[in-house]
């Protein structure tokens, strides 16, 4: 047995044993809130069987430059069996921890005959078997449904420099489509039309073609070749487009993909921008978009703003297409030339989180990201990050749905 097969069946184990404590733990809820001959407790045991030996195979055979359909099943059964025993876990310990004191007082007491802890309570059990189903169901939906749950969401931007010709000017944006994800033509038929639906002036995406390489999109071209804009379909790149998260036989094989995933914009009818920009012109004026490459903190940095912006004009309106959001407080809210707007995406609201409007905003993603999803304004200049129209890893969306954006711009 060689070195890396030995550390590859030592984190098999370790994962394993990790999963069978949680497991152990958590079916101390089922053992006292459940019948004793309760059907329910063999459908327990036989899940995490399932996952057990579904864990042992994405071990064996995880490759990073092909992420299968299979190992997002996979990613989804461990989060569909994970986060819901994490919360018993939390009330089994809660427990415990109250019967272990109760236990030492009435010991010291001698209030107590017989052992130590006293029973766990059925009631307690019960409220935990309850609460925990309610994320159980929600991953269900999102993996079932909720990753093609489309929303369009619509904002409205008043500028005071805006050119008049542009007044009532509606963008469309979309952002990671992560082609390689996409198991349902039906769904990615029905938002493809949805996004045409909105009959916006443009249509711009913001990065994130495929997961790894470009052969993930060629099943896909056809059905994203219906998009339709009158003035024009713009893309730029985010950091997976680059190839750059599996290995590659050669330098050459590499540069091969970009080269073909370049030509894959084109029979999209996208317009590549490549740290450089063009004018958008109507009824004898324009404003400028600019799309830069991948900048991202911690990411692939491979967008020059000053590069994208050296030949235009300081009193032009300015759009940017910039994949990573971090890169408008690192670079775009300072820079020396005026941009009113900038479309982000990248970090799909972590797939996970709660939204209602008006009361809470919240998923995981705000950890990494302070800017991570919706409409942002600072020092005068506008930000917004679509929440992505596909999916990465986790096959599915709960509470953060799929996006397409609609903004308005209005001259005030």
């Amino acid at each position: 047995m060689n070195l890396l097969t030995f550390s590859v069946l030592v984190r098999i184990l370790l994962f394993l044993l990790f999963f069978f404590l949680i497991d152990w733990y958590s079916f101390q809820a089922f053992k006292t809130g459940l019948p004793a001959q309760s059907w329910i407790k063999l459908v327990y045991w036989a899940f995490s069987i399932f996952i057990y030996l579904f864990v042992v195979y994405g071990f064996l055979t995880f490759n990073r430059s092909n992420l299968s359909l299979n190992f997002g099943r996979l990613i989804s059964l461990i989060v569909l069996s994970l986060i819901p025993k994490l919360i018993l876990l939390g009330f089994m310990f809660g427990e415990d921890f109250l019967r272990f004191f109760t236990g030492i007082y009435q010991s010291v007491s001698g209030s107590r005959e017989g052992d130590f802890l006293p029973d766990r309570r059925k009631f307690i059990s019960q409220t935990a078997l309850i609460v925990s189903s309610i994320p159980f169901l929600g991953i269900l939906h999102g993996v079932l449904v909720g990753k093609y749950r489309y929303r369009v969401v619509n904002h409205t931007l008043e500028f005071d420099d805006l050119p008049q010709e542009f007044d009532g000017f509606t963008i469309t944006q979309i952002s990671d489509i992560h082609s390689g994800s996409f198991d349902n033509k039906k769904k990615l038929e029905y938002g493809v039309e949805l996004i045409n639906k909105q009959n916006s002036d443009v249509i711009l995406f913001t990065g994130d073609l495929v997961n790894n390489h470009s052969g993930e999109m060629e099943p896909w071209i056809d059905t994203f070749k219906k998009l339709k804009a009158p003035m024009g379909k713009y893309s730029i790149l985010g950091n997976h487009d680059y190839g750059d998260y599996m290995s590659w036989p050669s330098k050459e094989a590499k540069e091969a993909n970009m080269q073909r995933l370049y030509e894959i914009q084109g029979e999209l009818g996208f317009q590549l921008l490549k740290n450089e920009n063009v004018k958008l012109k109507k009824n004898g004026a324009h404003i400028d978009l600019i799309g830069v490459e991948n900048w991202g903190k911690g990411f692939g940095q491979y967008g020059d703003l000053k590069k994208a912006a050296s030949n235009l004009s300081d009193q032009s309106f300015k759009i940017l297409m910039s994949h990573d959001p971090s890169h408008f407080d690192e670079q775009v809210k300072n820079f020396s030339q005026f941009i009113h707007l900038t479309l982000s995406g990248h970090t799909h609201g972590m797939q996970f989180g709660i939204e209602i409007p008006g009361f809470i905003k919240w998923s995981p993603a705000s950890l990494r990201y302070p800017k991570w999803a919706g409409m942002y304004e600072e020092l005068g200049r506008y930000l917004h990050v679509n929440r992505g129209f596909g999916f990465l890893a986790f096959p599915g969306r709960v509470g953060i749905w799929p996006e397409i954006t609609v903004i308005k711009l209005k001259r005030r």
